[in-house]
């Protein structure tokens, strides 16, 4: 991805002003640059790389900074790149997997708006919104909601109603999605890509609601996670091939590489419930119990049919926690 700082929207797919109800620059300005260090040696380093770029959303005049979690999952270092040049150091107050969400807490007066959050339960497909990285309308897109649906992710993640977004931003990670109103509706997590008529493929953006934030908002602050107990987490990449469940991956030392499953298996079923879809797969797993339950797979591989029991775990003590203040 190129540097933050080498790149502008093209101008026809900025928002204009006169064409929203709220002070747009203000809102534009809440919007920070988010860069991050993680050390060599901690779990996400080979995956998600140990410098990584994007953005996040003042969501407090207190210099609380909302951003996607992958960007600050296990950092030691975060610098936040202010529109006036300034760049000041932060760290890292908590992330939530099962959302998705990253909170930072700015180490200086940041002097900006901040955004209010908004109802993201009441954003309707169609409507008009701004998808913002930092750096003001040269760096923002003029979108509209294109759907609100279910979305599984193949790292054990679902979401039961993401929005999607189109024209897409083109450094989505952290960005701002705004509603109608002026309000956060939404933070950016990846680019995807939807069939239009003739088979063309047509980016959009996927953004993780607003809404998901307030339940665990005070919990995260204080605790740096959620309070609730963890999901079941096996460790394992999975998609959907032909309505069959087929394992692309393992996490080093999780739990599904210690019980032998291998990259190529299928699941068939758990807990004796054929699964087919990747999100239904995840779902029954997660009613299992919490973290640590014994989950029972039937796994098929080169032409055999067999039962494994794999003890989960909690994804979060793989990781590197940030520091509680």
């Amino acid at each position: 991805m190129p540097s933050l700082s080498d790149w502008q929207i093209p101008t026809a797919a900025r928002p204009k002003p006169q064409d929203y109800r709220y002070d747009l620059e203000a809102a534009l300005a809440a919007v920070v640059d988010v860069r991050a260090s993680i050390p060599a040696e901690a779990f996400t380093a080979e995956i998600l790389g140990t410098e990584r770029s994007g953005h996040g959303v003042l969501i407090r005049k207190d210099g609380v900074v909302l951003t996607i979690g992958y960007l600050v999952t296990e950092a030691d270092t975060i610098w936040l790149g202010l529109a006036d040049g300034r760049t000041v150091p932060g760290h890292v107050l908590g992330y939530d997997q099962a959302t998705g969400f990253g909170l930072i807490q700015a180490l200086a007066r940041l002097e900006l708006p901040s955004l209010l959050l908004g109802d993201s339960a009441a954003a309707k497909t169609g409507e008009r919104v701004v998808v913002a990285g930092a750096g003001g309308r040269a760096r923002a897109v003029a979108a509209r909601i294109v759907a609100k649906q279910e979305f599984a992710g193949y790292w054990e993640y679902v979401l039961d109603e993401a929005i999607f977004t189109a024209p897409a931003h083109p450094h989505w990670g952290g960005t701002a999605c705004i509603g109608p109103a002026g309000n956060l509706i939404g933070i950016g997590s990846l680019q995807l890509e939807r069939a239009r008529e003739g088979g063309r493929a047509e980016p959009i953006n996927m953004v993780v609601p607003i809404n998901l934030l307030k339940p665990i908002l005070d919990d995260m602050l204080t605790l740096g996670q959620a309070s609730k107990p963890p999901r079941p987490w096996l460790g394992l990449y999975a998609t959907e091939v032909e309505n069959r469940i087929v394992i692309m991956g393992l996490a080093g030392k999780g739990p599904a590489q210690r019980a032998d499953l291998k990259t190529g298996d299928v699941v068939v079923s758990v807990a004796g419930e054929a699964v087919s879809d990747l999100a239904g797969f995840f779902h029954k797993i997660w009613t299992l119990g919490n973290a640590g339950v014994e989950v029972p797979l039937k796994i098929w591989r080169e032409g055999r049919t067999f039962d494994v029991r794999v003890a989960s775990g909690d994804r979060n003590r793989f990781l590197k926690g940030p520091s509680v203040h």
